[in-house]
Formats: structure tokens, C-alpha cells, sequence
């Protein structure tokens, strides 16, 4: 039971953070992290293409990407898998890369720049590993660099879960915004390590 909630909490909280860039296209954009940029930034043409390229794409990566942990869907339907997949993958390597670009301007200077650079470069190139994988009809390695891929894009959930916990606690949103743009991520990773770790244990 315990499990079947778990899962059901996963599958819930990535539909939902997964559909939140459509608020952008229904609210005025000048709200929460935008609040904190500059009129100069909000209005640069690359920044903005960036910026949409990411949130749109990575909401689409996040949205779809848990169906691929489903077994039954995976075995019922294995075509379908691999058409989701490959929508998963040109959505994150856009999103991706467009996240490493729009890092550079992050909130909070180097330092949050740098953990948000990290985090693109670690979901680009553990999406990659996890095709050429599959490729090379190497399943299981395909399956736990997938686990590492989507544990890097839940990251926009996690975000959404720290941030106002920080922001609470600290009282300040530039120094939370440093903090999370390295724990929203790193604990997701570590968690991942642990996960492909029992597969191992479970397949000896």
C-alpha cells in the first residue's frame, strides 16, 4: 500500500508541475522567480526563447517521462514506450541544452548559475547514454541511465518543494534560490544511485 501511494504521489506531482508552464500563457509572467528579473532580461529576444524552450519542452519531458517506469504499460504496449521515449528524448535535449543557456542568467549569481549549469549537463548527458544504450540493445544500462534522466528532470518538482520551505526559512529569496538550485537536484540523484543499486542486488 505504502508503495502503490508512493507511486500514485509520483505519477501526481509529475502531471502537475509537468502542465505549470501553461500558467505563463494565462497570468501575467511578471510573478515568482520572473518577479526577480529585469526588465532589460525579460525582454531579450534569446533569453525569452531560452526560457519558453525550456519550461514548454521540460513540462512535456516531465509530463510523459514516469509512463516509462510502468511495467505494464511498458509490456502491454512496448511500441508505445519507445515512441514516448523518443518524444522524451528530442524533448529533453532541447530543454536541456536551453536550461544550461538560461543558467548563466539564473537568479543568485555563480553560484546558483553553476548548480543549474549542472544540473543541464547532467540530464543532457544522461538522456543521451540512456539512447545510445538502447541502441546498442543495452537494456539494462539503458534503464538505470533513464532513472538518472528522469531523477535530473524531477528536479522541476522538488524546486517547487524546497523553494518556499527556504524561502520560509530564510526569509530571503535570493539566498534560498542558491540552496535550491543545488537541492533540488542532488538529493534526486543520490536517490537514483540507490534505486539502480537494489536493481543490481535484486538481479544477482
Amino acid at each position: 500500500m505504502v508503495k502503490k501511494g508512493l507511486w500514485i504521489l509520483f505519477v501526481a506531482l509529475a502531471i502537475i508541475i509537468g502542465l505549470y508552464p501553461g500558467i505563463y500563457f494565462l497570468i501575467n509572467r511578471k510573478f515568482g522567480l520572473l518577479s526577480s528579473k529585469s526588465v532589460e532580461l525579460l525582454t531579450n529576444t534569446l533569453w525569452n526563447v531560452g526560457f519558453y524552450t525550456h519550461i514548454i519542452l521540460g513540462g512535456i519531458a516531465l509530463l510523459i517521462g514516469w509512463t516509462q517506469f510502468s511495467s505494464k504499460m511498458r509490456l502491454k504496449n512496448l511500441t508505445l514506450h519507445k515512441q514516448i521515449g523518443k518524444i522524451y528524448l528530442i524533448m529533453v535535449m532541447f530543454s536541456s541544452v536551453a536550461g544550461i543557456y538560461i543558467g548563466f542568467y539564473a537568479t543568485g549569481g555563480f553560484a546558483s548559475s553553476l548548480g543549474f549549469i549542472c544540473l543541464g549537463v547532467i540530464w543532457f548527458y544522461t538522456t543521451l547514454k540512456a539512447y545510445l544504450h538502447i541502441k546498442n540493445k543495452q537494456i539494462e544500462l539503458h534503464q538505470k541511465m533513464m532513472i538518472y534522466s528522469y531523477a535530473a528532470c524531477f528536479s522541476a518538482v522538488t524546486l517547487r518543494i524546497w523553494l518556499p520551505l527556504l524561502v520560509w526559512a530564510y526569509g530571503d529569496f535570493v539566498k534560498a534560490y542558491v540552496i535550491v538550485a543545488w537541492l533540488c537536484w542532488i538529493p534526486n540523484l543520490i536517490t537514483a544511485i540507490f534505486i539502480t543499486k537494489q536493481m543490481k542486488i535484486h538481479q544477482i
